[in-house]
């Protein structure tokens, strides 16, 4: 499956940004609000700066303390992004997200972002392949 038709079986969301120069603080509670693991930090909405997930705030809360929620998005995010195209396959982006131990990944079009994918949305889609696969195998072997 490629990412392309991850993304439409998302459906067409949005992806969230947040501004660099935005507090860790407004960043947690939005995170929260919005249920989501990372934010794509980008002061344009299309060119992504960095990414800031639960696991950059809650790995320096741990090293640092609360006075990490006074910095601003800009200080944790994850400054070396490695993204995908629309055109890259569901393997090709879990052994990415795996050798970088990372869970969000921006789906890009040249510089411009034109989606988010997780982990999550890979794996599922990746189930439903297997799945589909499964049944075809099933269908010629019973003759159906």
């Amino acid at each position: 499956m490629l990412v392309r038709q991850i993304l439409a079986m998302k459906g067409g969301g949005e992806v969230e940004t947040i501004p660099a120069a935005t507090g860790i603080a407004d960043a947690v509670r939005m995170l929260s609000e919005k249920r989501i693991g990372a934010l794509v930090v980008s002061d344009d909405g299309k060119t992504p700066l960095g990414i800031l997930s639960e696991r950059d705030v809650v790995r320096e809360l741990g090293r640092r303390g609360q006075g990490v929620l006074d910095e601003n998005v800009s200080d944790l995010m994850t400054h070396d992004l490695i993204g995908c195209t629309s055109d890259e396959s569901a393997d090709q982006v879990l052994s990415k997200m795996t050798d970088g131990r990372f869970r969000h990944m921006p789906v890009m079009d040249g510089t411009q972002m034109i989606g988010l994918i997780s982990i999550g949305d890979v794996v599922k889609a990746r189930l439903s392949e297997l799945a589909m696969e499964k049944d075809a195998l099933e269908g010629m072997i019973k003759g159906f």
